[in-house]
């Protein structure tokens, strides 16, 4: 069986920059330490965490004073750094940059008295946190059919932003949408859905279609992790099935009768040391034979926060 081994695939450089952040702040900070929301939507590295001693939290009622907390890759709003400082809590920031980008867009159009339509996940945590930024300003839009819905007319000033890790396929859909019946909207200065999550839903839909089956690599939580499975089953001509995986123990056998190649692949938040665990079952158990197939090349990275940097001048570390 031919495994394809999809390149780009795992960890976007936000996740590495929110992982390494809080590593980095349990050697300087110790244990227990404060994480508001999982610090990205992976299910092992969070356990990894929670077994070094970090505790994550949905409110940050749950953080006790003069604690240190740090913000999830996801970002958070306005009044959850407010309700930290009164609690007198270190705060270290390890919202990917790319988020913050579609922070400050938001606060930047409402303030020039824009309706803003966010398109996204109602309750994903990303979206919360934009939200937050402007709730009077902004309206949710998690569909085309939502469009027709909205209130506003067309001599309303209207702009619209998007979640970074939505499938693009899905983001043109509502964008077009709303274009035919806002022709007059105004556009972000730059794309809004991150380079990683574009570049790995690219590599699915440009490989999908030479495998029989695609394993993404991914936590159920993780948005991008599943958009990639979509992709994958609405590929043209005729879609490859998919399956959503943890790690290598969630392999059904039954998925390889009949298969002659697998396309293996990951979320941006997965770890690739569980994506080389299932490729190994793949090769001790069926025979696989490995062959990496790169479609796009990255060499992005982000500086870890300012105040962790801050933090470890000021402990010596």
């Amino acid at each position: 069986m031919k495994v394809l081994l999809a390149n780009p695939r795992g960890f976007c450089a936000g996740v590495e920059m929110a992982i390494q952040t809080v590593e980095q702040a349990v050697k300087i900070v110790g244990t227990p330490l404060y994480v508001y929301h999982e610090i990205v939507h992976n299910r092992h590295v969070v356990e990894g965490f929670i077994e070094q001693g970090v505790v994550f939290v949905d409110s940050i009622d749950e953080v006790p004073e003069n604690a240190t907390v740090v913000f999830s890759a996801h970002g958070v709003s306005p009044q959850v750094r407010l309700s930290a400082k009164q609690r007198g809590c270190t705060m270290i920031d390890a919202t990917c940059p790319l988020v913050t980008k579609v922070h400050m867009e938001a606060l930047r159009y409402a303030r020039q008295g824009y309706n803003i339509l966010l398109i996204g996940h109602a309750g994903h945590d990303e979206v919360v946190g934009t939200v937050g930024e402007a709730p009077g300003a902004i309206t949710i839009v998690e569909s085309p059919e939502d469009v027709a819905d909205l209130p506003f007319g067309q001599d309303d000033p209207i702009v619209y932003l998007t979640q970074t890790t939505l499938s693009v396929d899905d983001a043109n859909r509502i964008i077009t949408a709303i274009r035919d019946r806002y022709p007059h909207v105004k556009e972000p200065p730059t794309e809004d859905i991150c380079y990683a999550t574009t570049n790995r839903q690219h590599a699915v839909r440009e490989l999908a279609p030479q495998a029989d089956l695609v394993l993404v690599v991914g936590s159920q939580n993780s948005s991008n992790s599943v958009r990639l499975t979509e992709i994958a089953e609405n590929t043209e001509p005729a879609g490859t099935p998919a399956k959503l995986v943890d790690d290598a123990s969630e392999i059904d056998p039954d998925w390889f009768t009949g298969v002659g190649s697998v396309l293996v692949t990951a979320g941006a938040s997965a770890p690739e040391h569980l994506v080389q665990q299932i490729v190994q079952k793949l090769v001790d158990n069926f025979a696989g034979e490995v062959e990496h197939a790169t479609v796009v090349e990255e060499d992005m990275s982000f500086n870890l926060p300012v105040s962790l940097r801050v933090l470890a001048g000021s402990s010596g570390t």
